[in-house]
């Protein structure tokens, strides 16, 4: 139903105005008497052979959203009746931004891809951290932490910090990103020295705190394989809990729909194999000495069992939720 009837209305639309509209149909959906139960009923699988212990919590099951569909947390309790093991909000950054021009956000329609160029758009975390306190859902929740646009990079550090700090008792995990193609200067964090810097500050605070919470790094598909074994050191080195392959891509190979040369990161089908790839790399150059959640172009069940054959723990699945719709995470729970 979704993609013979509801699908092909909504791409008739201009790509964010639809995005912020779901939303708003959605909350007020849930509204209504038995909503709820029902979605849940219909998209929920929760098996016990599904649960994944993984950096010391329980997911329900080893799906996840990843960041960028709910930037600002304003759809956690609805968005996890659709089955999803996990929820991962943001970039969430110190101060709030409105991010790039407009229009910023295309579909590539022959592709199954999207680009993006969006530049971490967000309502700051002091807004975000407000909605988080309201959370009734017990879905495992992922903080996605960047830097303020207008912030240098030589004290992006501090904005991490920020994040940390201020999400730190309202999410179960948190994301270092250094990776997205679409805040200026914001990818050469991920050389050695300043991302070491930033992950062993985080890790000294993250240290001192009572109950430590798990902090991963999301890294580029546009990675060479030495900057890759870098990212295996600085791992090791900082000792954080794992890894998230991988974000968006600037390259632009085979591509045919009209908007291919738009600047930003891709998403969907053409980054299957790249982040595949990469995964595959990492693991086995680390032999799997760390966790890795697999992101990119997973649009089926065979997308995310190759991922998990590649050294993926968990999955995460965007682009492939916008083009499939709902049920994909039924199939590929099932699936598993």
């Amino acid at each position: 139903m979704y993609r013979l009837l509801i699908r092909p209305i909504l791409f008739l639309f201009d790509a964010e105005k639809v995005h912020h509209f779901t939303f708003s149909i959605l909350k007020f959906s849930f509204k209504l008497p038995l909503v709820k139960g029902i979605v849940k009923k219909i998209y929920s699988v929760n098996k016990p052979g599904l649960e994944k212990n993984i950096f010391g919590l329980t997911f329900k099951n080893p799906v996840g959203l990843a960041a960028g569909f709910d930037k600002n947390a304003l759809l956690i309790d609805e968005l996890a009746c659709f089955g999803f093991g996990f929820i991962e909000i943001g970039t969430v950054t110190p101060l709030p931004q409105i991010g790039n021009p407009k229009k910023r956000l295309f579909r590539l329609k022959k592709d199954q891809a999207i680009i993006n160029r969006m530049g971490f758009n967000n309502d700051g975390v002091d807004i975000v951290v407000e909605r988080l306190k309201k959370i009734k859902s017990d879905v495992i929740i992922g903080g996605n932490i960047g830097k303020n646009k207008i912030t240098p990079n030589e004290n992006a550090v501090d904005d991490y910090v920020i994040c940390f700090n201020k999400l730190f008792d309202y999410v179960h995990y948190f994301v270092v990103n250094v990776s997205s193609p679409n805040t200026p200067n914001l990818r050469a964090l991920q050389d050695k020295k300043p991302l070491s810097k930033i992950l062993n500050t985080l890790q000294s605070i993250n240290n001192s705190k009572e109950n430590p919470k798990p902090i991963l790094l999301k890294i580029a598909p546009d990675l060479t394989d030495e900057q890759l074994l870098d990212i295996v050191d600085i791992v090791k080195e900082t000792k954080i809990a794992g890894v998230i392959a991988t974000n968006t891509t600037i390259e632009r190979n085979n591509l045919t729909s009209e908007n291919k040369n738009e600047i930003g990161g891709l998403s969907g089908k053409p980054l299957t194999n790249k982040a595949t790839n990469v995964i595959k790399f990492l693991s086995e150059k680390s032999n799997n000495s760390f966790p890795i959640i697999g992101v990119g172009g997973i649009f089926n069940e065979k997308d995310a069992k190759d991922k998990m054959n590649a050294g993926s723990d968990l999955v995460q699945v965007f682009s492939g939720f916008i083009y499939q719709g709902p049920k994909l995470v039924t199939r590929i729970c099932k699936s598993l």
